[in-house]
């Protein structure tokens, strides 16, 4: 087998061609998502699978978020019902231990997510940290994200940021709620408040979190443990059935108000 020969330079610039390619499509979306998290995935792929442009905005050099860390960095995480369709539905292999309840192994479910998510048509960008919101006024709504090299600001560089715009924004960054936090500091007058997650509470905390999952301000929304924080919700531990159903309703919610708009333009 004789393997194509390609020079340095060539590699380079074909790198370079098609990432710039990438940004200049990608810096106008209809949505993004800031975190490539179980709730975030599950977003993307909704989002993606309906038509809508979708990019996420991942820190890390890789997907999954907490899910990779399994419970105490044990391998399996646990799954309950609805949220087992979903996952059936793009291929995750689930252990029954009783009627509703499974087993999931953590490496698959981050695996088989990003897959449906990409294959949806979403882009995920690794490395890339949301350090801000852009916003309009009258009325006031958030339209967009600045965002920079994480490796940047792990070197306490100061760098300007570029920008990206989106007509919806959505905070999947887990416990900190980074985007809302810093949105909820800039501007006050979206009126946020986040007073912090409670201690663990997980019979009612799956329900919780999917039904306040939502819009916090005009453009700008929360899913999965993002909405334990902004919402005072009690937390729930190595169980990810509500950040599944969370970013699936998230999805649901932007879909309705995007389509809506298109259709009255």
């Amino acid at each position: 087998m004789n393997v194509k020969q390609v020079d340095e330079t060539k590699i380079t610039r074909y790198i370079l061609r098609a990432t710039f390619e990438d940004w200049m499509d990608f810096s106008v979306n209809d949505v993004v998502i800031v975190g490539a998290g179980p709730s975030g995935l599950s977003a993307a792929y909704y989002l993606a699978k309906s038509g809508l442009k979708t990019t996420v905005f991942e820190r890390r050099l890789s997907f999954g978020g907490g899910i990779g860390g399994g419970a105490m960095l044990f391998h399996k995480i646990i799954i309950e019902s609805p949220a087992d369709e979903i996952l059936r539905g793009i291929g995750v292999r689930l252990h029954k231990f009783e009627e509703g309840v499974y087993a999931v192994d953590s490496a698959e479910l981050m695996a088989k997510l990003a897959t449906a998510a990409i294959d949806a048509g979403a882009k995920i960008i690794h490395g890339v940290t949301v350090d801000d919101v852009i916003f309009r006024e009258n009325p006031l709504r958030v339209t967009g994200v600045a965002v920079e090299w994480t490796a940047t600001q792990m070197a306490a560089l100061h760098v300007d940021p570029l920008f990206i715009s989106a007509r919806a924004v959505v905070d999947a960054t887990g416990h900190d709620a980074e985007v809302i936090s810093v949105a909820s500091r800039k501007l006050p007058e979206l009126g946020i408040a986040i007073p912090g997650e409670k201690s663990a509470y997980s019979e009612i905390a799956e329900q919780l979190t999917v039904e306040q999952t939502g819009e916090v301000a005009p453009g700008l929304y929360a899913t999965g443990m993002a909405v334990t924080e902004i919402k005072a919700l009690p937390r729930m531990g190595p169980i990810f059935g509500a950040m599944i159903l969370s970013g699936k309703r998230v999805a649901e919610d932007i879909i309705a108000k995007l389509n809506v708009k298109i259709h009255n333009t």
